[in-house]
C-alpha cells in the first residue's frame, strides 16, 4: 500500500489546492463577473462536452484497467497495450462527432426557448470534448503507471489556473464572451497534450501494438467488453450530467448558473475519493483477476470506509458555514436560492464517494455486462423523476432526483456484489462514523441556537470568526470520538506519529 498512499496523498493535495483556486475562482471571481446565465452556459457547455467524451470513449478507460493485468510485461512494454488506448477513443470521437452533427438540430430545438445562449456556442463543443477525451484517457494511462498525482495536478491546478485567468480578462473586458470559450478549448487542449508528454516520459510505454499477443480469446473478450462499455456510456454517462440539461432546458440558464453554484460546493464533499478510488482501482483489479475475494473485501472496506469517514467530516463543515458562504459570496442574495439544493446534493455525493467503489467490483468481475442493467435503472430513473420533480419543485426537484436516483442504483448494486461475488463493503464502523455524525450535528444545533439566542452578530467578520471557531469545537470533538473509538488504524497509526513527534 505504500505507493498507494503516497500517490493517494499526493492527489490529495492537488485536489485541494485545486479546490482553493476554484474557491477563489468561484467565490469571489465567477458570481462577480459573470451573470448567472453566463455562469449557466459554461456549465452546459462542460457537461455537453464531458458527455460527448464519455461516449467517444467507448469504454477505453474502463477496458485498460480491465485488461492491463493480462498484457503486463516490463521486457515488451506491455505489448503495446496503449496504442489501443489512441486509436479506439479516435474512432469512438468520429462516430459520435458523425451522431452529434445529424441530431444538432433536435438537440437546438430543446433549449432554443429557454437557453438561446448555448445554442449560439453549440459547436464549440467539438474541439472542447475532443480534448477532454484524450485528456481523461492519458489520465488512466498514467494511473495503470501508478503515477497518477501529476495528472491530478495538471485537471485539478493547471487548468483551474488557466481558467481562472480566463475569467480574469474577461471581467476586465479585455476579452469577450467568444474569446472566453476559445479559452476554454485551448486551456484544455493544453493540459491533454502536457498528460500526453508525461505518460510518455518514463520510457516504459510503447505505442507499437503487438498483433501476435493478441489471441482470439482476448479479441473476443476485449470486443465484447468494448461493446458492453459503449452500451452502458449511453445510459451511465448521460446521468450525472442531466440535472444541468434538463434545468437549461425546462428553467433557462440563469438557474443553471444558481445550480451550478450549488453542485460547486457540494462536489467538496468526495474530493478525498479522487485519489484514493482511482489509485486503488489497479489493485482491486488484480485482486478480482486472481479470485482473491478476501483481498478484495479488506480493499473495498478500508476505501469505502475513509470515504466515509472523510465525507462526513467534510460535510458537517459544509453545513456549519454553509450561511456564512452564501453570506461572503458576491451576490450571495441571488444564490441562497441554492442552500437546499447544496445540502441534497451533498448527501447525493456522500453516498457516490462510500459505495462508487461497490460498483468497481462488478466491473472488473465476469459479471461486468451486468452494470449495463444497473446503468439502466440509473438513467431512467433519472430521467423520470427529472421530468417529475423540476415542475414541482424546481432546482430542488433536480437535485432531489439525483439523490433518490443514486439511492435506488447503489441499492441494487451492492446486493447484486453480495449475492454474485460475496463482496462487501460495509462494516460496524461506518455505523460508527453515521453515528459519530448525527452527535456532532445535533450539538452544532445547540451550539448555533445558544449563540443566535445570546449574540447578535450582524457583523460579517464577527460571523466568521464565529464559524471558525466553532468549526474548530465540533471537528475537533469528532476527531476525539474517532481516535478513541478505533474506528480506523490507519487514521490512528498517523495520529499516534503525530502525537509522539509533538511529545
Amino acid at each position: 500500500m505504500g505507493v498507494v498512499i503516497r500517490q493517494s496523498i499526493k492527489g490529495t493535495i492537488a485536489n485541494y489546492v485545486g479546490i482553493a483556486i476554484g474557491f477563489i475562482t468561484t467565490f469571489f471571481i465567477l458570481t462577480h463577473y459573470l451573470t448567472q446565465e453566463e455562469i449557466g452556459l459554461t456549465r452546459v457547455l462542460v457537461d455537453a462536452s464531458v458527455l460527448l467524451a464519455g461516449l467517444a470513449q467507448l469504454g477505453t478507460n474502463s477496458s485498460m484497467l480491465r485488461f492491463f493485468p493480462y498484457f503486463k510485461d516490463k521486457n515488451t512494454k506491455d505489448h503495446g497495450i496503449f496504442f489501443w488506448s489512441l486509436i479506439v477513443p479516435f474512432i469512438g470521437f468520429l462516430i459520435y462527432l458523425i451522431l452529434f452533427l445529424a441530431f444538432k438540430d433536435m438537440v437546438i430545438k430543446q433549449f432554443a426557448d429557454n437557453s438561446p445562449l448555448f445554442v449560439n456556442y453549440f459547436y464549440f463543443i467539438i474541439p472542447l470534448s475532443f480534448s477532454m477525451l484524450y485528456l481523461s484517457v492519458f489520465e488512466t494511462n498514467a494511473n495503470i503507471l501508478m503515477r497518477i498525482s501529476v495528472p491530478k495536478m495538471i485537471r485539478e491546478v493547471g487548468i483551474r489556473l488557466g481558467l481562472l485567468v480566463s475569467y480574469i480578462l474577461f471581467g476586465l473586458k479585455i476579452i469577450d464572451l467568444d474569446a472566453l470559450v476559445i479559452a476554454y478549448c485551448i486551456i484544455y487542449f493544453l493540459a491533454a497534450v502536457i498528460n500526453v508528454i508525461y505518460v510518455c516520459s518514463f520510457g516504459k510505454v510503447s505505442f507499437k501494438p503487438d498483433f501476435k499477443f493478441i489471441t482470439p480469446e482476448i479479441k473476443r473478450s476485449f470486443a465484447f467488453y468494448t461493446l458492453f462499455l459503449i452500451l452502458s456510456a449511453l445510459m451511465g454517462n448521460i446521468t450525472p450530467l442531466l440535472n444541468s440539461f434538463f434545468v437549461s432546458a425546462k428553467m433557462g440558464l440563469q438557474y443553471t448558473g444558481i445550480f451550478a453554484i450549488a453542485t460547486y460546493i457540494a462536489t467538496i464533499i468526495d474530493i478525498p475519493s479522487r485519489s484514493l478510488s482511482t489509485i486503488v482501482q489497479p489493485q482491486l483489479s488484480q485482486a478480482i483477476k486472481d479470485n482473491d475475494i478476501k483481498a478484495a473485501n479488506v480493499l473495498l472496506k478500508k476505501v469505502s470506509l475513509h470515504q466515509l469517514l472523510a465525507g462526513i467530516l467534510i460535510f458537517i463543515c459544509l453545513w456549519i458555514n454553509l450561511d456564512l458562504i452564501f453570506n461572503i459570496l458576491p451576490n450571495g442574495e441571488t444564490y441562497m436560492s441554492g442552500k437546499t439544493v447544496v445540502c441534497i446534493l451533498s448527501i447525493s455525493r456522500l453516498l457516490y464517494s462510500t459505495f462508487q467503489i461497490g460498483y468497481s467490483v462488478v466491473g472488473y468481475s465476469k459479471y461486468y455486462y451486468v452494470s449495463l442493467f444497473f446503468a439502466i435503472i440509473l438513467t431512467t430513473t433519472a430521467i423520470i423523476l427529472n421530468n417529475m420533480l423540476i415542475p414541482l419543485w424546481g432546482m430542488n426537484g433536480a437535485a432531489c432526483a439525483t439523490l433518490f436516483s443514486y439511492a435506488i442504483y447503489y441499492g441494487v448494486i451492492l446486493t447484486v456484489t453480495w449475492v454474485k461475488l460475496k463482496t462487501s463493503i460495509f462494516s460496524i464502523n461506518q455505523l460508527k462514523v453515521v453515528f459519530i455524525a448525527i452527535l456532532l450535528l445535533a450539538f452544532n444545533y445547540l451550539i448555533s441556537r445558544f449563540v443566535s439566542s445570546q449574540c447578535n452578530i450582524s457583523y460579517l467578520f464577527l460571523q466568521i470568526v464565529e464559524g471558525i471557531v466553532r468549526t474548530f469545537v465540533v471537528v475537533a470533538i469528532g476527531c476525539t470520538l474517532i481516535y478513541k473509538l478505533k474506528i480506523s488504524e490507519e487514521v490512528n497509526h498517523i495520529a499516534d506519529k503525530i502525537l509522539r513527534i509533538k511529545k
